[in-house]
């Protein structure tokens, strides 16, 4: 496989959502030679083609820097192409039929760069110079797409490996200040009978409009009255992500700017009871917390939702066999969900795990689910200070609504 076209799908597989049309512009810059023939050029050209914003900066760095590394001390392949479609050898014949649609061509190209291992001149079917192919340069065919291009140096990977943007990224694992900046915007604020403070804009106006004599507008302070209760799973397969929670803990409890915040913990599935400290066994009834706590309290889980079907089903379903909980653990999901109006669930495992595995496909349907990544606490945040969640499915009958 040539090197471009490595570039092409390892920068798919990194997360860009690069297609066709997108890479055919890459290829169109090459051809209409607006770039040195340089790997330099070739590097900032495709990543500005390419990447839709900064954030996918250092996917595109990674990916660049895996596939060019190895053509710097030799004459490069962006070169060798160069070379050979201003150098095409002709061949008569027309593979494909007049009117092929674009979305056609399309397939066929992506066909042909899977296939492709080597040069071609000639021929009708892959990407060369000359004959009828409709892929290439100098050749026959009516309805094609012209590929050409150059470069090669050193400096580009150089660059790539620095990966200068790598901290742009938005699929990354949070730190405790991202966490402390992402947590900051969950507000519900409100006006507080206090004293009143001076209400800038309003003033500006009210002084316009009284020809420049100046005359002050006062306002009742806004109060943020977030209430927040955090509820993180806590052990086993938790256990490689354990970090990541308390950092998120820690951020979550330095926030001072709420007007209450309360911290639990569960074990794989929130059931009958959480803790205050789960390794003595303090908790607090799940109960309460539905009984007491307001019903606009923002409510964040946080766990990998990933645990054998009948702890989250069953009575006495609980992997700890000295825990008999009478009610499954998914009714008291459901009771929370409909408890707690602005709900969501973080779940430290990469999405791309999230579909095989049945209990986070359940639970994601009652309680709306993010990464915990920049972009998914983002998402999350803003989900709940919309205060416009998706409905609650009806819990299936099966399921027993009995409190124990």
């Amino acid at each position: 496989m040539m090197p471009f076209e490595e570039l092409f799908y390892a920068l798919r597989k990194g997360g860009i959502k690069l297609g066709l049309g997108d890479w055919m512009s890459v290829m169109e810059a090459l051809s209409l030679g607006v770039m040195e023939p340089s790997l330099e050029d070739f590097y900032f050209v495709t990543r500005a083609l390419v990447c839709k914003s900064e954030n996918q900066f250092d996917i595109f760095d990674q990916a660049f820097a895996s596939v060019m590394k190895g053509i710097e001390t030799f004459r490069s392949e962006l070169e060798k192409l160069l070379d050979w479609l201003k150098d095409p050898k002709t061949q008569s014949g027309i593979e494909l039929p007049p009117g092929m649609t674009f979305e056609e061509l399309m397939k066929k190209l992506e066909e042909r760069l899977r296939e492709q291992k080597k040069r071609h001149d000639g021929g009708n079917r892959m990407i060369g110079t000359g004959g009828a192919s409709p892929f290439g340069n100098g050749g026959q065919n009516p309805q094609g797409v012209l590929i050409g291009g150059g470069g090669g140096g050193r400096s580009a990977v150089q660059v790539a490996e620095e990966r200068r943007y790598k901290d742009y990224r938005d699929d990354v694992v949070l730190d405790e200040r991202a966490m402390s900046l992402a947590l900051k915007r969950l507000r519900k604020l409100s006006r507080r009978d206090e004293p009143l403070e001076l209400d800038v804009d309003e003033s500006v106006d009210k002084t316009c409009k009284n020809a420049g004599e100046l005359e002050l507008a006062f306002k009742p302070p806004r109060k943020n009255q977030a209430r927040v209760l955090l509820m993180m799973d806590t052990g086993g397969s938790m256990d490689p992500f354990s970090e990541m929670v308390e950092q998120l803990f820690t951020a979550a409890t330095k926030t001072n700017h709420w007007k209450k915040f309360e911290a639990y913990s569960f074990h794989n599935c929130v059931y009958e009871k959480t803790y205050t400290r789960i390794a003595e066994e303090k908790g607090f009834p799940t109960s309460r917390l539905l009984d007491e706590r307001p019903a606009e309290t923002f409510l964040i889980i946080v766990g990998d939702a990933y645990m054998a079907p009948y702890e989250l089903t069953e009575r006495h379903g609980a992997i700890s066999l000295s825990h008999q909980n009478n009610t499954p653990g998914i009714v008291w999901l459901h009771k929370l969900r409909g408890h707690f109006k602005n709900a969501v669930w973080l779940n430290p495992m990469p999405e791309r795990f999230w579909q095989n595995a049945w209990t986070i496909q359940t639970i994601a349907e009652i309680i709306p689910m993010f990464t915990l990544t920049l972009r998914g606490l983002d998402d999350a945040v803003k989900q709940l200070v919309r205060g416009q969640p998706p409905p609650l499915p009806e819990l299936d009958p099966r399921y027993s609504y009995q409190r124990g």
